[in-house]
């Protein structure tokens, strides 16, 4: 198993991948999309309330081949390998997500992306195939010594607006009203066309597509389907489409916040399948809809039997924290990510003295 470090795109510079490095991170989980349009301070996580994270990207402008290897170069230049990119920004894919009339488009762009990004040598690309996104949490000392985190108390109805989708706006000028309702089946479906289009290009540039599960996983946010809100749900989009290329983006707390299930025989089943690309390592405590991210070592979910059952498995991607609560310091988000990365360094050397 790998240490890796999760960076927001306004992170991609020397002192953040110094950091990342000191905390012993050898790998990179990066975003190339700017989620911090209503976030100023643009440290912690994207959280916009009901208005949404900001404007979404370019629909015009694609990653282009130049781009992605001229920030995997600088990644490795400081030491670090780049092994995913998270998200597909909404700029490119809102009409695959809401079968919009320019789905066919979207999705020609979104296998030269592909197409690109195995071209460049970056082998996971994550995404959320999401009409909310990440929604509906709050901000509180949830954490261990009133650490500032997020949560999630009672569920959010409130209808996504036209012109928004996956938290972010693609169109400042659509018309008003709000997106109209559909069905889990509709939702899957739209799933479904993703994949058949997208697994064949993406075997053929030898780039996994990592699969989030919902977070928060509720069976509707915002008035909208969820697609993966229970463990077994993982299982029925692996089945979707069988492809080597079809994989997950494992996120401990997302399992062990569902209200089914059990977050290890979730990583038993999925790891003894080899289905994982990376994982997000952190902890929380409590169920949908109400629960609490907590410090690595505080939760729920015992972090060092998850890591067992790997090693057992025989995983050997990459863990990011992907987040953390802050801590009470000059540097909140740097403090609280080095503590996570701290615990998880001595937790893989522990693992390796114990076999």
């Amino acid at each position: 198993m790998k240490l890796g470090f999760g960076l927001y795109r306004h992170m991609l510079n020397t002192s953040h991948f110094n950091f990342a490095k000191q905390c012993g991170a050898t790998h990179l989980v990066i975003h190339l999309v700017d989620y911090f349009g209503h976030n100023k301070d643009k440290a912690d996580q994207p959280i916009g309330g009901k208005q949404g994270w900001g404007k979404a990207g370019d629909p015009d402008k694609l990653w282009s081949y130049e781009e992605l290897v001229s920030i995997k170069k600088e990644i490795n230049d400081h030491g670090l390998e780049l092994e995913a990119i998270e998200n597909f920004d909404p700029a490119h894919w809102h009409d695959i997500l809401l079968d919009g009339p320019k789905k066919e488009a979207q999705i020609a762009n979104l296998k030269e992306l592909i197409r690109n990004v195995g071209k460049a040598g970056i082998p996971v690309f994550g995404y959320n195939f999401s009409l909310a996104g990440v929604s509906s949490r709050t901000i509180a000392p949830y954490a261990r010594g009133e650490a500032i985190s997020v949560g999630m108390n009672g569920g959010d109805d409130t209808p996504i607006p036209n012109g928004m989708v996956w938290n972010m706006i693609y169109d400042e000028n659509a018309p008003e009203g709000s997106l109209p309702k559909i069905n889990h089946e509709e939702l899957w479906s739209r799933l479904q066309y993703f994949l058949n289009e997208l697994l064949p290009v993406a075997e053929e540039a030898g780039v996994k597509l990592a699969a989030h599960p919902d977070d928060p996983p509720m069976p509707y946010v915002r008035d909208t389907p969820r697609l993966v809100y229970q463990p077994d749900m993982y299982q029925k989009l692996i089945d979707l489409k069988l492809s080597s290329s079809n994989n997950l983006e494992f996120c401990l707390g997302s399992i062990a916040e569902m209200t089914e299930g059990d977050v290890y025989e979730a990583t038993d089943s999925y790891s003894k399948q080899g289905k994982i690309s990376y994982i997000h390592f952190r902890n929380i405590v409590g169920k949908v809809p109400n629960y609490k991210e907590v410090f690595v070592d505080e939760g729920d979910i015992d972090m060092f039997k998850i890591l067992k059952i790997l090693k057992k498995n025989g995983f050997e991607g990459v863990l990011i924290p992907d987040h953390t609560p802050q801590m009470t310091c000059d540097a909140p988000w740097y403090a609280g990510m080095a503590y996570a990365m701290g615990y998880m360094k001595a937790a893989l050397a522990l693992l390796d003295k114990s076999s």
